[in-house]
C-alpha cells in the first residue's frame, strides 16, 4: 500500500538523453540544444525539481559529455550511461543497478520536452498517490495525434494500453488521447515489470510504453489524468520545430507562466 501524502514518499526522475536528434542541425546531443536560453534538458531537470524530485538521474549515450557539460558545476545529478541505445525501456533499465533498491516513486520522462509543467508533474503525483498507483500516466488530447502513442481506455473509461501510431489500427488511430511521455512509477514496480519486458517483434527494441500493459494484466492499478496541455506536446526533432516552442517558451517567461528559470 502507498501513503496517500504526496511529501511522505521519497520521488526521483529518470530523464531520458542519450539520443543524437537525426533532423537537428550539427553534431549537438538533440537534448543540449538551446531553447529560450537554456539548453532543453535543463528545463526538464528544473521542472522536476521544483515539483520536489530529490533525486535525478539522467541517462545520456550519444556526446554525453556535452549533456553533462549542460549541468556543469551541478553536484546534484546522477549519470548512467546507455552504451547502444535499444529503445527507452533499456534506457530505464540500464540505471538498475542505482536505482533497483529505491523506496519511492520515479517519474519517467524525455529530456527534449522543455515545455513540460512542474504543476502537471504534481497533478500526476496527487492522482498516483490517491489512487496506490503503480504507474500514473498523464495524458493529452490534440487536435492532430499523428505519430503519438494512443491512449485505449476499457468500457469503463480505465487504462488499457498505450498503441503505438504505426501499431494502431484505423479505429484506434481515430482517438485523440495521446501519451506525450509523462510517466510516473512505484519504482519497486517499474523495475520488477521492466524483467518481464520483451523486444519488439520488428524493431528489436525495448519499448517503455508496454509497461503500463504489462502492470495492469498483472493486476496493478495503472491510472490516467488528462492533465498536458496541448501546446506542451510539441515535438523537437527538427530545427523549425526548435524555433516554433522556443517561442512558445519564451511567451510564457514574458508571462510570468514558468515557476522557476534554469
Amino acid at each position: 500500500m502507498h501513503d496517500s501524502a504526496t511529501s511522505s514518499r521519497p520521488l526521483a526522475a529518470i530523464i531520458l538523453a542519450a539520443g543524437k536528434g537525426t533532423r537537428m542541425a550539427g553534431d549537438l546531443p538533440k537534448v543540449a540544444h538551446p531553447v529560450a536560453d537554456a539548453p532543453m534538458v535543463k528545463w526538464v531537470v528544473d521542472a522536476v525539481r521544483t515539483a520536489g524530485v530529490q533525486r535525478v538521474i539522467v541517462v545520456v549515450g550519444y556526446q554525453a559529455q556535452d549533456v553533462q557539460d549542460v549541468f556543469a558545476g551541478d553536484d546534484g545529478i546522477e549519470y548512467v550511461m546507455q552504451h547502444d541505445q535499444h529503445g527507452t525501456g533499456h534506457a530505464v533499465d540500464v540505471c538498475r543497478s542505482i536505482m533497483a533498491d529505491f523506496e519511492g516513486d520515479t517519474f519517467v520522462l524525455a529530456g527534449d520536452g522543455p515545455l513540460i509543467r512542474a504543476e502537471t508533474l504534481r497533478i500526476m503525483q496527487d492522482v498516483h498517490h490517491a489512487q496506490e498507483a503503480s504507474a500514473t500516466l498523464a495524458t493529452s488530447v490534440i487536435d492532430d495525434p499523428t505519430g503519438y502513442g494512443r491512449i485505449v481506455r476499457d468500457a469503463q473509461g480505465r487504462f488499457e494500453a498505450i498503441v503505438e501510431h504505426k501499431n494502431a489500427t484505423e479505429e484506434q488511430r481515430g482517438l485523440h488521447e495521446v501519451y506525450p511521455s509523462y510517466a510516473l512509477f512505484d519504482n519497486r514496480s517499474l523495475f520488477a515489470q521492466l524483467e518481464c519486458l520483451e523486444a519488439d517483434s520488428l524493431t528489436g527494441e525495448f519499448y517503455l510504453t508496454e509497461l503500463p500493459a504489462g502492470l495492469r494484466a498483472a493486476g496493478h492499478t495503472v491510472e490516467l489524468v488528462d492533465a498536458v496541455p496541448p501546446e506542451d506536446v510539441l515535438s523537437i526533432n527538427t530545427m523549425e520545430q526548435l524555433a516554433e516552442v522556443d517561442a512558445i517558451l519564451r511567451t510564457r517567461l514574458a508571462s510570468n507562466v514558468v515557476e522557476t528559470t534554469p
